[in-house]
């Protein structure tokens, strides 16, 4: 259920019963960014992962979907498993880059430009194509 209601709350469809009070804190929490502190390409790289997800549609690196275990910190602390990755295209890089959506089983979503040095919180909603 939780991976479902993760899908459905990157699509920005609001959860009857699920809250976002509901979302995992911490007072390490990342702070949350807008679309307003990214460069277009990023909101542009984003939306297009939350659209794919959303969707169903095949992600084009194995590894999205994968795992993220935290192993920084950076996030709120969960079992192993809570939390999924994505890759969020580069522009310029020959690999996957450093671009990263990564979103928790309550639909929580974070999104990271360098690799996992850091994180910002963002909300779905605002990533709509």
């Amino acid at each position: 259920m939780g991976a479902v209601v993760a899908l459905l709350a990157a699509a920005g469809i609001v959860v009857p019963g699920l809250s976002e009070d509901e979302a995992p804190s911490s007072s390490q929490a990342p702070q949350t960014t807008t679309t307003a502190g990214l460069e277009q390409a990023e909101v542009d790289g984003i939306s297009e992962v939350l659209a794919a997800i959303a969707s169903g549609e095949p992600l084009p690196y194995s590894e999205d979907g994968q795992t993220f275990q935290n192993r920084e910190g950076l996030l709120p602390s969960q079992p192993i498993g809570y939390y999924r990755e994505y890759t969020v295209e580069t522009p310029g890089s020959p690999d996957r880059g450093a671009r990263r959506l990564v979103i928790g089983e309550a639909g929580e979503t974070y999104y990271t430009a360098d690799h996992y040095s850091s994180f910002s919180r963002i909300d779905p909603r605002d990533f709509v194509l």
